[in-house]
C-alpha cells in the first residue's frame, strides 16, 4: 500500500557523512522508496543549533546539498509544495519530496526568514528540537514541562498558519502543545512521536494531548525509535500495533499517521527501511484492521491535514 511518512533525518545524513539518495546506507533512498510504494516522503533538515555557529547558515548548506541532489534524480523524485504537485507527480511515477525544518530556531524569530524559507518549498517547521530557542522549550526530559511558546513563538505560530507552514510539536514541551491547541485554527501535526501511556516518555504524546490533537484535526506520525516505542533493542512491528491501538482507541483512527525518523535512529527495526512499509500493513490486517482504516493511517489523514493547510 502506498503511504506518506511524516519524518526522516535522511537529507541530514547525505551531507554530514557524504551519501546520496541511492546510497545504501540510508535507510530511505530511492530504491527503498521506489519498492515500498511511497506516495510522499518528509525529509526534515535537522539543525544541532548547540554544535554550529549559525543555525540559518547551517540550514542554508543542508538545502543546497539536498535540492542539488534531488536535481542529479529528477527523473525519480521531485519536491512538492501543496497536494496538487503530490498528485502530479504520482501522476508521473515521481516520489513527492516534502520539506521541513527540524529545529525553529533556524528563523531565529525573525518572521522575514520564516517568509524566505516557505518561498524555499518549507512546508513543515518542527519548532524545537531538544533545546530551548527563541520560539519556546523542549520535551527533553520534564525540565520545562510547564514553560510554553514565547511572545515571539506565538508570532511565528500564526505567520505559520497565514502563510501555509504546519507546525510541528514534536520535541515541545507539554505547555508549548497546550499553547498549539490554543492558537491554531488549522490541524497541525507530531510528525513523529507516540503515545506515552504505553512509553512513558516526554517525547510521547499523552491521553489529553492525543484527544486534542484530534478534536483540532491534526496527526501523529508513529515513530519507529525504540526509545519512544518500548525500549527493546529492536523495534518491533508488535510494539507499534500496541501504540496504534491505543492513540485509535484514544483519539480515533483519523489521528493516526507515519513517522519512521528513518536515518535518524539508531537501534534495529523491524521495518528495516523504507521498503518494507508493508509488513506493517499485513499485521495491521492481521489484527482487524479494516482497509479502511489503514489507508487513513499510510496516506489519507495526512492528505487531509496537507489539503486543509497548503496553498
Amino acid at each position: 500500500m502506498k503511504f506518506i511518512d511524516l519524518h526522516c533525518d535522511t537529507a541530514s545524513r547525505i551531507f554530514y557523512e557524504k551519501l546520496n539518495l541511492n546510497h545504501k546506507k540510508c535507510k530511505v533512498n530511492i530504491e527503498n522508496l521506489k519498492r515500498g510504494e511511497n506516495l510522499g516522503q518528509v525529509f526534515a533538515f535537522f539543525i544541532e543549533k548547540e554544535s554550529i555557529e549559525d543555525p540559518y547558515d547551517e540550514f542554508i548548506k543542508l538545502y543546497n546539498s539536498f535540492t542539488q541532489e534531488i536535481s542529479k534524480n529528477k527523473r525519480e523524485i521531485e519536491i512538492v509544495r501543496n497536494t496538487a504537485e503530490l498528485k502530479n507527480a504520482e501522476k508521473s511515477g515521481k516520489i513527492g519530496a516534502f520539506l521541513s525544518i527540524e529545529e525553529g530556531e533556524v528563523i531565529k524569530g525573525d518572521i522575514q526568514k520564516l517568509r524566505t524559507v516557505y518561498d524555499m518549498g518549507i512546508r513543515i517547521i518542527t519548532i524545537t528540537w531538544n533545546y530551548q530557542n527563541s520560539l519556546g522549550y523542549p520535551n527533553a526530559g520534564y525540565t520545562y514541562r510547564n514553560k510554553g511558546l514565547t511572545r515571539k513563538g506565538v508570532e511565528v505560530i500564526e505567520e505559520c498558519e497565514a502563510l501555509g507552514i504546519i507546525p510541528d510539536v514534536s520535541h515541545l514541551s507539554d505547555a508549548g502543545f497546550y499553547d498549539l491547541i490554543r492558537i491554531c485554527k488549522k490541524p497541525f501535526i507530531a510528525s513523529h512521536s507516540n503515545a506515552r501511556a504505553i512509553t512513558e516518555h516526554p517525547r510521547n504524546l499523552d491521553d489529553n494531548m492525543i484527544k486534542l490533537l484530534a478534536e483540532k484535526g491534526g496527526v501523529m506520525g508513529i515513530n519507529f525509535c525504540s526509545d519512544f516505542l518500548g525500549n527493546e533493542s529492536v523495534s518491533s512491528i508488535e510494539e507499534m500495533i500496541c501504540h496504534i491501538k491505543h492513540i485509535r482507541n484514544i483519539g480515533g483512527i483519523d489521528v493516526l499517521a507515519l513517522g519512521s525518523d528513518f536515518d535518524g535512529i539508531h537501534n534495529e527495526v523491524e521495518i528495516e527501511n523504507a521498503s518494507e512499509f508493508n509488513k506493517l500493513y499485513l499485521v495491521l490486517k492481521q489484527n482487524d484492521f479494516k482497509e479502511a482504516e489503514i489507508e487513513k493511517i499510510f496516506y489519507k489523514n495526512v492528505l487531509r491535514v496537507f489539503e486543509e493547510n497548503f496553498k
